[in-house]
């Protein structure tokens, strides 16, 4: 059976980090892959972004956007780092309509509880928009890891990422890669969080879980099949 599947990052970077392998094993799958991204950049950023690095991010994405052939790819353009001071109200109208247009049976979301705010701002405008007496077509949610953002949230146990969801990604781990790198900008050197070093060690580790090479880990938040 084939899905529809949205894929929703805060940042560009977030649904390759989280979710990579995943969006190319559901391409190869013949599912429609969809993906909405929440904040951007431009010329009249507050935080007066030079142009060169705007264009820079523009064509990286664009890059991106080819590289996984999404069938649909929709930007809010909200700014990056000051979503704060968007009422809560106008995120939720914005994504809510994109899930009706889209009207994804699949859908993953970043974590509600990463150390960065834009994430956990973002997560409280998706999440109302999941309700199944007003979106019944969602038949199951899935919550993905950041690199540099879920593991940075405090020790505490509400913060805790406990996935019990993973995709076996052994296919697609030099495709992910190859696709991070794209976002030269954002890509750390090793060991650091974002390094390929550790974005290839945290696959490894999550896919020992299930025996296999590679694997993307996943937060089960609904399922109704």
């Amino acid at each position: 059976m084939k899905r529809n599947v949205l894929f929703i990052s805060v940042h560009p970077d977030d649904e390759t980090l989280g979710c990579g392998g995943t969006i190319l094993k559901h391409k190869a799958n013949g599912d429609t892959i969809n993906w909405l991204n929440i904040t951007d950049m431009d010329n009249n950023h507050p935080f007066d972004f030079s142009p060169e690095i705007v264009e820079k991010v523009q064509k990286i994405i664009g890059k991106v956007v080819s590289s996984y052939e999404f069938n649909n790819f929709i930007n809010l353009k909200f700014y990056e780092r000051i979503i704060d001071t968007i009422s809560l109200s106008e995120l939720i109208s914005k994504i809510s309509e994109v899930i009706y247009n889209i009207k994804p049976d699949i859908l993953y979301i970043p974590n509600r509880s990463d150390v960065q705010s834009d994430h956990r701002i973002s997560f409280q405008a998706i999440y109302p928009c999941t309700k199944n007496y007003r979106y019944p077509f969602i038949k199951s949610i899935l919550m993905y890891e950041t690199l540099s953002e879920t593991e940075f949230a405090p020790a505490l146990l509400e913060n805790a990422f406990i996935p019990n969801t993973f995709v076996d990604i052994s296919d697609y781990i030099d495709k992910k890669i190859e696709i991070i790198k794209l976002y030269e900008t954002e890509i750390m050197p090793d060991p650091l969080p974002r390094s390929v070093y550790a974005i290839k060690g945290l696959a490894a580790f999550r896919g020992s879980r299930i025996g296999v090479m590679y694997a993307e880990a996943f937060m089960s938040l609904f399922r109704r099949y």
